[in-house]
């Protein structure tokens, strides 16, 4: 009789166990409240200064009254469609020329020491130019935000490219297969995953682009709102705009997650 209440109570246990996702999820969820608690409670008690590092209750404030406003939201507006925007021409077309170049290898020699250099050069030191060549509207931010993501999605694309199976390659150029053949049935799907992981880490540079963009020249955007609440070390409206950029990052991250798979899908 134990053995069999044991047994079925392992069956209702299985029964009511939560799914994974769910159960992560409700981690991470626990993890940011207890880091926000613990925050808190170091500020309530003067272990921590809040004029220095703010205080959860406060930014939980802040962020409310800007969204009241709707001034946060116009912001993140802004900064999202800036990022995005960059993203898209610099990653699209980064991506589409490091893959072009494995079909021209001796271009690919000799802009290769120009593309590393540029790799290696802080894209922050061409924000001036970019401003004063495009202006202090939208365009130079999404240009700054383009020209970051298109040399990384350059070089990625062009090292997929490189990385895709040689004798797989030698076999199909055996077999009678053009150079333009070999590329475009083994060449691009082999370098698709490098691909896709230029997509994940251009998410980050877009928004850098973008925000560095709007500390230089702008008056609206989360770029500046970060900077301008710095000015007045207002602290609990850095934070808003710090996570305000997190959300955003994570959304342009969740599409990117959307896309992955509908082309495993279709593969």
């Amino acid at each position: 009789m134990a053995v069999l209440d044991a047994g079925q109570a392992a069956v209702t246990g299985a029964r009511f166990r939560l799914p994974s996702a769910l159960r992560i999820a409700l981690l991470q969820i626990a993890l940011l409240v207890a880091l926000l608690a613990a925050w808190e409670l170091a500020i309530r008690f003067g272990l921590i200064a809040v004029y220095l590092y703010g205080q959860p209750s406060g930014i939980i404030a802040k962020g409310a009254k800007l969204i009241g406003s709707g001034e946060l939201l116009r912001d993140a507006a802004l900064t999202a469609w800036e990022a995005i925007a960059g993203f898209l021409i610099g990653t699209v077309l980064g991506s589409a020329a490091g893959l072009a170049l494995w079909l021209v290898p001796t271009g690919a020699a000799v802009l290769r020491p120009y593309l590393i250099a540029l790799n290696g050069l802080p894209k922050i030191a061409l924000a001036p130019l970019i401003i004063v060549w495009f202006g202090i509207g939208l365009s130079s931010k999404i240009a700054i935000a383009a020209i970051i993501t298109f040399i990384v999605a350059v070089i990625t694309a062009l090292q997929g490219a490189k990385e895709v199976d040689a004798d797989l390659v030698k076999l199909l150029r055996s077999l009678g297969a053009s150079r333009v053949k070999t590329w475009r049935t083994v060449i691009v799907p082999g370098a698709m995953p490098w691909i896709v992981a230029a997509f994940r880490l251009n998410v980050g540079f877009a928004l850098i682009g973008a925000v560095v963009g709007e500390y230089i020249a702008s008056k609206e955007g989360l770029g500046y709102m970060i900077y301008y609440a710095g000015v007045l070390y207002d602290l609990n409206a850095v934070w808003v705009g710090i996570a305000t950029l997190m959300v955003v990052a994570l959304l342009m991250y969740g599409a990117i997650d959307l896309i992955e798979r509908r082309l495993r899908s279709r593969s």
